[in-house]
Formats: structure tokens, sequence, C-alpha cells
């Protein structure tokens, strides 16, 4: 399970979690989709590696995750 959190410094708990820069995530999102990539639309769920994922599903997410600008 993986997770990202736009804010500055680890998140270990959830009040820190609320901290984070939503407005960032949601562009994130949208960012994943429109290159086809099915991310949890809230930082506040978990995605989750699938043994189903190829390595150029796994490499193709990297890639966009990359060239996200915050």
């Amino acid at each position: 399970m993986i997770t990202f959190f736009f804010q500055p410094g680890p998140v270990r708990n959830y009040e820190e979690a609320k901290r984070s820069d939503t407005t960032a995530f949601a562009r994130f999102f949208h960012h994943l989709l429109s290159r086809g990539i099915y991310f949890p639309p809230s930082q506040f769920e978990a995605a989750f590696v699938s043994t189903a994922l190829s390595q150029a599903n796994i490499s193709a997410t990297a890639q966009a995750i990359r060239e996200f600008q915050a």
C-alpha cells in the first residue's frame, strides 16, 4: 500500500496528514488519470500494487509520477 502527501516533511499521523496540500493531490490524481493511470482520488486512501501489473505498467506509472509538477 502506498499514498502520497504533498507537504514538507514526513507524515507520521492523521493530524500531520490533514495539513497536506489536498489541492496539489487533486492535480496529481488528474495528471495520472490523464495518462491512463487510475490512482485513488483522495490522499486519505491507499493505492495497492498488484501482481497483475507488468514491469511496463510500473515503469509508466513511475515516469508519470516523475513528470508531475506540484
